[in-house]
């Protein structure tokens, strides 16, 4: 056997070095993705149900007889579209009327005989239409708040979290119909890069920056943090919940309660009935005044007046100094001044709410798509999402809502308008 060698080395020990200095980087680097894409994918998000701002009014019973099995059911449907006023407080007006006030009819349980109809129905109003006739009737103006961000953020095992999983918090005010609400809640899915943007931690920040580019983000004009703290007294015994709602990038409280449950099976009816307390804090505060957006957050994103003044006035200079038009003799013509271009003026650009059935994700990508084909629009995001029934869109658009309405009837959509808002169906 050769002896052993000694003395320095064939090679230099500083390429080893940075090769395995090399290789640990790019192994954090790859670590680093994979945690991020981690954050991102996942069974995570959780769509809004009943969405929809429109006046429902549900479990109408009715039972009615006629000639035949359609005009039983046709007799019914009128007598449901009546009771469902009455309820919602209406004054009282002609049949036509009010069916001219309902977008539709939900059929939760019906049985058809030759001539009788017995069903159980929900009757839905558009509020852009019936909303002024149900506020006359209750002698109070109507308050509806602007769009507010929402972000549902639970405290429960020493740990916050708002979309990281899939969170009871997050499922109660998901499953929360708002449509009665004078709150307009913008409430996020949670899937896809949510759950990096809407932290539990990002709450606390006060930057007015920050927040003016995330509620931008989701055509929001503030934000609303409702606050959820469970504390388990043993593994499936009573659970005590405190509840707070804030508002605003300050983190404004606007008053808490403590509900109890008995066992962790009653957990999602408390945190239903903590939602319905937090809504009505927040209706209070909107009555009071208190829940305005704040005006800072437009600000972060407009041009400082003085610095827009600079620019205009620089402008004016610099079209004062403009070469007068150039003049041109070939041939002994007669020289022609070149006419300077009229300037166009910018179509003004208008937010256009516009509904739409979403009877799955594949028909709301396609109206999504459809409407931002159209010439005009500079952008079209749903504000609020009802799968398997009727969503929202926000659609910004250069021109008035009668032109969108013409541009969209062009593409194939029969639309309605009502108010400042459309209705679209093929």
């Amino acid at each position: 056997m050769a002896p052993l060698r000694t003395g320095k080395f064939p090679f230099s020990k500083e390429p080893v070095l940075k090769g395995i200095a090399c290789a640990c980087l790019l192994a954090l680097a790859v670590a680093g993705i994979a945690r991020l894409v981690a954050q991102i994918e996942g069974d995570r998000g959780i769509n809004p149900v009943a969405t929809s701002h429109d006046i429902e009014i549900s479990g109408i019973e009715v039972n009615v007889t006629g000639k035949s099995a359609e005009e039983a059911r046709q007799a019914g449907w009128e007598e449901a579209r009546r009771k469902a006023w009455e309820q919602a407080g209406g004054p009282k007006i002609s049949d036509d009327q009010i069916e001219s006030f309902v977008a539709s009819i939900v059929v939760e349980r019906e049985q058809i005989g030759p001539r009788r109809y017995i069903a159980t129905l929900g009757v839905i109003f558009d509020r852009a239409r019936a909303g002024q006739f149900l506020s006359a009737a209750d002698g109070v103006a109507a308050r509806h708040s602007a769009p507010m961000l929402t972000i549902p953020v639970l405290y429960s095992g020493g740990v916050a979290q708002v979309y990281e999983v899939r969170g009871p918090w997050q499922a109660a005010w998901a499953q929360y119909k708002a449509a009665t609400s004078g709150i307009d809640y913008v409430r996020p899915s949670g899937s896809g890069g949510d759950s990096l943007l809407l932290t539990a931690g990002q709450t606390t920040r006060r930057s007015r920056a920050w927040w003016a580019n995330i509620v931008g983000q989701f055509e929001a004009s503030d934000v609303l943090v409702p606050v959820a703290r469970l504390e388990r007294q043993w593994p499936g015994g009573p659970v005590r919940g405190t509840f707070t709602a804030r508002y605003g990038p300050d983190s404004t409280s606007l008053g808490s309660f403590t509900l109890t449950a008995n066992k962790e099976a009653d957990l999602p009816v408390m945190l239903a009935n903590a939602v319905r307390r937090i809504d009505a804090m927040y209706n209070e505060a909107l009555a009071r005044g208190d829940l305005k957006p704040d005006q800072t957050l437009r600000q972060q994103n407009e041009l400082d007046p003085a610095l827009a003044a600079i620019i205009a006035a620089a402008a004016r200079i610099e079209a004062g100094n403009a070469p007068a038009a150039s003049t041109t003799t070939t041939n002994g013509a007669t020289p022609s001044a070149t006419p300077s271009a009229t300037p166009t003026p910018e179509a003004k650009i208008s937010t256009i709410t516009v509904q739409f059935a979403s009877p799955d994700a594949k028909a709301l990508d396609a109206v999504l798509s459809s409407v931002r084909s159209v010439p005009g629009v500079r952008g079209a995001s749903t504000s609020s999402l009802a799968m398997g029934g009727t969503s929202v869109m926000r659609v910004t658009f250069a021109g008035s809502i009668d032109e969108l309405r013409d541009a969209l009837r062009a593409r194939g959509w029969s639309v309605s308008a009502g108010g400042n808002a459309l209705s679209i169906r093929r």
